[in-house]
């Protein structure tokens, strides 16, 4: 059943998990010997489960949150910094800071910046609501648009005093 009040998680970097609201705790990475500290979290739509993910790309999957692959132990350029959902949550995302994009289960690689030189280095990603694409979002403020993601603009060529650090899309991307 969907959750129906006002609620969030937060997540530390050991992978301690903090709910709060009517968010039910459905486990944590806390206490556990981590190879890389957790640097995003996901959650399903129910809030049923979440994922999160370290910065050497291990996956942990809690609650109705299924585990679809990951890339620990596996060799990355740089770290992982951000994990969207799929619409259907049958699949993830791993961005990496050099947009290496890494897809699992049904959600799909619709192309990245990965090997080519950038601004900044990543620091954000997030889906469109029909899941057939993602805005990719460097530290500088650049917006790199793929799938069916729209390109608005971007804070890429403007002076920022502060690094961009996240992203959200609206509900109507």
């Amino acid at each position: 059943a969907a959750l129906n009040v006002p609620s969030y998680w937060t997540v530390a970097t050991d992978g301690g998990v903090f709910a709060f609201g009517g968010a039910p705790f459905l486990g944590s990475a806390g206490g556990k010997p981590l190879v890389a500290p957790i640097v995003s979290m996901a959650s399903t739509p129910n809030h049923g489960g979440y994922w999160l993910v370290a910065s050497d790309g291990g996956v942990f999957s809690f609650g109705n949150a299924n585990f679809f692959g990951s890339m620990g132990g596996q060799h990355l350029n740089r770290p992982i910094v951000g994990m969207p959902s799929s619409v259907t949550v049958h699949g993830y995302w791993l961005v990496a800071s050099d947009y290496g994009l890494f897809p699992f289960g049904d959600a799909h690689f619709y192309g990245s910046t990965g090997g080519q030189p950038l601004g900044a280095p990543i620091t954000a990603v997030t889906r469109t609501t029909s899941g057939h694409g993602y805005w990719v979002v460097g530290q500088n403020g650049d917006v790199y648009p793929f799938g069916d993601a729209v390109y608005y603009g971007s804070m890429g060529g403007f002076h920022l005093n502060l690094p961009v650090v996240t992203a959200a899309a609206s509900r109507h991307s």
